[in-house]
């Protein structure tokens, strides 16, 4: 009788498993998933927020800028006016001929001396065309000048001194000259811009 008690026989239909761990996991998982969506959820209610500030500032904007529109119109109205027309090509023409006497012609050849290669001379500088002012408060001037050097390269050299100087820009070659007979000397026409300060 005693050997009949010491067997175990398991009549289950499934025998018994160690699943503890598996649920952690699963619950673990399951956790994580629910924050990542929550997470998730909260992120597009901000965006949905923000889309809608940028929405309305654009409107803003919009009207801001049809207004000014408007503004622009019946200022042009009353400037097409034959009254007003000469009154405000002369004003073009002051300004211009100001914004020509502010550009500083010392500070002009200071740079240019700084930026010509020691072998190149400037044959001819014309009056520069002021284009107006940027944000800084920096004249926009356009110089057209006339070098000459007895090496072409000398003229390369200036062109990548030029573009990279921050006071001038890209240079643009309107036309050369070879040397003759009284002129030993290779003549270059360049336009560049250049900005002054006042």
């Amino acid at each position: 009788m005693k050997n009949r008690s010491l067997l175990a026989i398991n009549l289950a239909s499934q025998p018994f498993r160690r699943e503890r761990a598996q649920n952690v996991a699963l619950a673990l998982l399951c956790l994580a998933l629910v924050c990542s969506f929550l997470v998730g959820l909260s992120l597009i209610f901000s965006a949905r927020r923000r889309a809608e500030d940028i929405r309305r500032e654009i409107n803003n904007e919009q009207a801001e800028l049809q207004r000014l529109r408007g503004d622009e119109g019946s200022f042009a109205s009353f400037l097409a006016k034959p009254d007003n027309s000469d009154v405000f090509s002369r004003n073009v023409f002051l300004n211009e001929l100001i914004a020509r006497r502010a550009v500083s012609w010392t500070v002009v050849f200071r740079d240019l001396e700084k930026t010509l290669p020691a072998n190149m001379r400037l044959e001819g500088l014309r009056l520069p065309q002021v284009s107006g002012q940027d944000s800084t408060g920096t004249n926009r001037v356009l110089l057209d000048m006339i070098v000459g050097t007895a090496q072409p390269e000398t003229f390369i050299e200036l062109l990548k001194r030029l573009q990279q100087s921050p006071l001038f820009g890209a240079a643009q070659v309107l036309g050369q000259q070879p040397p003759t007979q009284n002129d030993p000397l290779f003549k270059f026409r360049v336009t560049v811009a250049y900005a002054q300060k006042l």
